[in-house]
């Protein structure tokens, strides 16, 4: 497949059917044990043998997304959807949350994932925000690693949060970073 340059845009209702197409699951052989204590909690990086294949569910009905402070990103490579982030400003908090962020597996590893986030801190910096905040799963290393190169810092967890769901287990981890 012969790829062009990558254009990086703002996603409206005609790529709907795209994202929602976009393969957003993974496999990784390393998790992040998450050891929690009275004052508070240690992050250990932990091969496993088989490595974990995680498949998110689609558990946001059709238009869930669209709001006043919701925006999406898009990246294309010639017409072919190659990766989004959808984001949403909480004015109290001055706090752009990432509410999903996605490439396709065979766009991995070539910066995407970094230059959406360059759309979402462009967000920021036009919304006041004084801070980027996202939420990952223990289970999703690759990810973690890409926040961490990114500058994203750990600032808190929920122990609770995915119970009850298909990702009964998992912990999900809080990260951040300040905007420039």
């Amino acid at each position: 497949m012969a790829h062009q340059e990558i254009i990086y845009r703002p996603s409206g209702p005609e790529d709907d059917a795209a994202v929602a197409a976009l393969d957003g699951s993974f496999t990784t052989d390393t998790v992040y044990e998450v050891t929690a204590s009275p004052d508070g909690f240690t992050l250990r990086p932990v091969r496993v043998d088989p490595p974990v294949r995680k498949v998110f569910p689609d558990d946001e009905p059709d238009g869930e997304e669209a709001g006043d402070d919701t925006r999406r990103y898009a990246a294309f490579d010639g017409g072919v959807l190659c990766g989004f982030v959808v984001t949403a400003y909480e004015p109290w908090n001055r706090r752009l949350s990432v509410e999903d962020i996605e490439v396709a597996p065979e766009y991995r590893g070539r910066g995407i994932g970094s230059r959406l986030m360059d759309q979402v801190f462009a967000r920021a910096r036009e919304c006041g925000a004084g801070h980027v905040w996202l939420e990952v799963t223990n289970v999703n290393a690759p990810a973690i690693r890409s926040y961490l190169r990114m500058g994203f810092t750990f600032c808190g967890m929920d122990t609770t949060l995915y119970s009850g769901t298909e990702s009964e287990g998992e912990i999900a981890l809080f990260m951040s970073r300040p905007c420039p």
